[in-house]
Parts: structure tokens; sequence; C-alpha cells
């Protein structure tokens, strides 16, 4: 018999400041039996730092041809594929030539060596750009994990500070390409 996902629940009252957008979002998160805690947490950030109307998640995890976060528009257009991790080259060229812009969000230990690798061939594409998170910022963000959370995030001037009712938190993204 196959592991069924997790459901999680998170509130987030979201406040930025760089793009005058303000909204209380209330997300369902299904956590494939695969996916870690630090992932799914991830997840959420890159959920809040690319918030807009009509961005939801995609199946991600278990299917290659849609996103881990997306918008598509009115006119069934990708305008923005949101991916997370180190990806191979195939599936960021599938993102790039399918949507307007694409995120990448890496969030291991890894990232640098990841990145100094691929480095030459992300160049090739336009619509990519790619950050990275602080590892021991992400894993702290992990043990919040809970089967309901609320949180308060506010972005500006490009940091983004995370509270609940018991911590706080500054995740900061660096801009790689």
């Amino acid at each position: 018999m196959a592991l069924k996902s997790t459901i999680n629940k998170a509130t987030i009252h979201l406040s930025d400041m760089d793009r005058n957008y303000y909204d209380t979002i209330n997300l369902t998160l299904a956590q494939h039996p695969s996916e870690t805690d630090l992932r799914l947490m991830t997840r959420v950030i890159a959920f809040i730092l690319n918030a807009q109307p009509d961005l939801t998640f995609g199946k991600g995890v278990s299917d290659e041809d849609e996103a881990v976060i997306w918008h598509v528009d009115y006119s069934e257009q990708i305008s923005l594929w949101v991916e997370l991790g180190q990806p191979d080259e195939k599936r960021v060229k599938k993102a790039c030539n399918k949507a307007e812009h694409v995120n990448l969000y890496c969030y291991t230990s890894s990232n640098d060596v990841w990145f100094n690798q691929n480095k030459s061939k992300l160049s090739h594409y336009r619509n990519l750009s790619v950050y990275k998170f602080d590892y021991q910022v992400m894993q702290e963000l992990a043990t919040w994990l809970s089967r309901t959370m609320e949180f308060q995030c506010s972005i500006q001037d490009g940091q983004l500070w995370l509270s609940n009712n018991e911590n706080s938190l500054l995740i900061e993204t660096q801009r790689l390409q």
C-alpha cells in the first residue's frame, strides 16, 4: 500500500512593502512522503516571495510537467514557474521554454557547489533567476513545521521577516543569476 501525503495548513498574514502587496493567504500543503520538512517549508517561503492572485502549487514532486509553484494566466500562458533545489538542466530548460519567467530557489548545504558546476549552462536562459537561501536559516525554519501554522510575514528592502507565536526569523535570498 502506498503512503499518503500529510496535509498541513498555513495561514500567512503578508505585508510585502517592496511590491505593495498585502494579503492573508490560506495554504493547504500536501507533503509527499518523499518530501522533507526542509523542502516543504522552503515551498512556503517561495510561495510568499512570489505571492500574487491565482498563484498555485503544482504537482512538482510527482509530475515533471508541472512546476512546484506557478502562475497561469487567463489565456493559459504560464507567466511564472517556480522551482526548488537543484534540478537537472533538462527540467530548467523545460521550465524556461514554457514560462515567461522562472525563479529557482536553492536551499541545501551544497548550493554553491551545484551552482558553480551548472553556472555556464544556466546562463543561457535569459528568463531564469536563481536565488539561494542560507542553509542554517532554512534548517531552523523547518523546525517550525506543524499541522496547523500561522505566520506574520513582512517584506521590506529585500528582507523577509517571518514570525509565529514563539519565534521570529530573518530569511534573506542571495541572487546567483
